[in-house]
C-alpha cells in the first residue's frame, strides 16, 4: 500500500510539472519568448524546443505511472479471482429497523381501527 501512495504522490507532481510546462508555452510554438541570443538555449527558439521536450519526457513518466498505478491497485486488490455466483441466503439490511421485507406494507398504529378495504368509496352509503 505504501507503494501505491508513492506511485501517486510521484504522478500528482508529475501532473503539476506537466500542467505549468503546457501553460508555459506560447499557443504558436514560440515557446517563452525570452530575450538572449537567437541560437542559444534560452532563445525564443531554444525555450520552445525546451519545453516541447519537456512536455514529451512528463507525458511519457504520467502514462508510465499511470501503468505502473493500475498494475499495483489490480495486486493490491486481489482481483485475481472472479465470483460468478450470488449468494441468495443472506437476507437484505433493513435501513428502517422495521419489517424485514422493505416493499412490506407499514404496520397499523394500535389505537386506529384498519380500513375494510382499500376502496374510499366503499364504507359511503347513500
Amino acid at each position: 500500500m505504501s507503494l501505491f501512495i508513492f506511485l501517486t504522490v510521484v504522478q500528482t507532481i508529475v501532473a503539476a510539472a506537466l500542467v505549468g510546462v503546457i501553460l508555459m508555452q506560447r499557443s504558436e510554438g514560440g515557446g517563452l519568448g525570452i530575450g538572449g541570443s537567437p541560437g542559444g538555449l534560452m532563445g525564443a527558439r531554444g525555450a520552445a524546443d525546451f519545453l516541447t521536450r519537456t512536455t514529451k519526457w512528463l507525458a511519457v513518466a504520467f502514462v508510465a505511472l499511470s501503468i505502473a498505478l493500475a498494475a499495483v491497485a489490480v495486486e493490491t486488490t486481489g482481483a485475481d479471482e472472479i465470483t460468478s455466483t450470488i449468494d441468495r441466503n443472506v437476507a437484505p439490511a433493513d435501513p428502517l429497523g422495521g419489517a424485514a421485507d422493505p416493499l412490506a406494507a407499514p404496520a397499523e398504529p394500535a389505537g386506529e381501527p384498519a380500513p375494510a378495504s382499500d376502496d374510499p368509496l366503499a364504507g359511503q352509503t347513500e
